[in-house]
């Protein structure tokens, strides 16, 4: 099992910064990418942007405005977010595929909120 905990969600009005941490505990050996995943009320959970192996992927809406980043060591992936808008506002989930590719392991969210 693997245990994803996100932190650094909160309120920010547009145009703001935020940075997203989530850390890894558990099999780490069982989980290669790591990535964002957001939900805005009403909405479908969307990806945000996917880091592997040091290849990183983003949402078109993001591109340019959000970095994703990962510290082995420490097990952690960050989320940098710049010039927030308040459609970027929904709760953001960290997400880890176990290698096998069966299945994908979730953080329990963290709450952003861009003010107008």
């Amino acid at each position: 099992q693997v245990q994803l905990v996100e932190s650094g969600g909160g309120l920010v009005q547009a145009g703001g910064s935020l940075r997203l941490s989530c850390a890894a505990s558990g099999s780490i050996f069982s989980i290669n990418a790591m990535g964002w995943y957001r939900q805005a009320p009403g909405k479908q959970r969307e990806l945000v942007a996917l880091i592997s192996r040091g290849n990183t992927n983003y949402a078109d809406s993001v591109k340019g405005r959000f970095t994703i980043s990962r510290d082995n060591a420490n097990h952690t992936v960050y989320l940098q977010m710049n010039s927030l808008k308040p459609e970027d506002t929904g709760v953001y989930y960290c997400n880890a595929p176990h290698v096998s590719g069966q299945w994908d392991y979730w953080g329990k969210g963290t709450l952003v909120t861009v003010s107008s």
